[in-house]
């Protein structure tokens, strides 16, 4: 769910400005799920332009506090949403953890970097939703250890039928900054992509494991 749409518009035009998401319906992508993509989204790059970053992570904590008042803890998804939730949690003067996909198979064995007390209240960040699998699985792991899961807040979503379903199923409130929706809009806008392209990317929206 978008809380802002000015907030949308302006992280949708930043993403496109710094090459974040990447638009190619002609030339597809291949996802590491196998799915032919005609978009790539890498967020990870927002960390390498300070004002934008800056702007990231105060939108995420503006809304952090809107939302969900102030947690005990910042979460944040390996490893994409590392860097983005470390700054929202720098920014919002809160400890900060960093959840594993699995238990590391040496050391302590960890999924959960960090200090997390059983019954802290949690917001969790990411920075991509596609069918939300992962974003949950790290949800999953904070509750075993006792984490009471307030939300999560991520950059950007392609608002998939199956993460509504995901994140209904699991009980968990997400929020985005952007969404695929808002990215076309401001990419036809701004002629980065054309309307041939435009319904070329919104037809692989609906069905994206069947694209070709």
């Amino acid at each position: 769910m978008i809380l802002n749409k000015d907030t949308a518009k302006k992280t949708a035009e930043l993403l496109l400005q710094i090459n974040a998401i990447k638009l190619n319906p002609k030339n597809p992508f291949t996802w590491a799920s196998g799915w032919k993509s005609p978009i790539y989204c890498d967020n990870r790059i927002i960390l390498s332009y300070p004002p934008i970053r800056n702007y990231v992570r105060e939108q995420i904590a503006r809304q952090i506090e809107e939302l969900y008042g102030k947690p005990d803890v910042i979460a944040g998804v390996a490893t994409g949403a590392i860097g983005i939730g470390m700054l929202v949690a720098e920014y919002m003067n809160l400890p900060f953890i960093y959840v594993r996909p699995e238990p590391k198979k040496h050391g302590r064995g960890n999924q959960i970097e960090g200090i997390l007390e059983s019954g802290q209240h949690v917001v969790v960040v990411e920075d991509l939703i596609s069918t939300g699998k992962s974003s949950l699985n790290a949800v999953e792991a904070l509750k075993q250890e006792g984490a009471h899961i307030k939300g999560m807040l991520a950059i950007f979503t392609y608002g998939f039928n199956v993460a509504e379903e995901n994140f209904k199923t699991g009980d968990i409130p997400l929020h985005t900054l952007s969404s695929y929706e808002y990215l076309l809009e401001q990419a036809l806008d701004t002629n980065y992509i054309g309307e041939k392209d435009m319904e070329t990317l919104k037809e692989w929206r609906l069905a994206p494991q069947d694209w070709k």
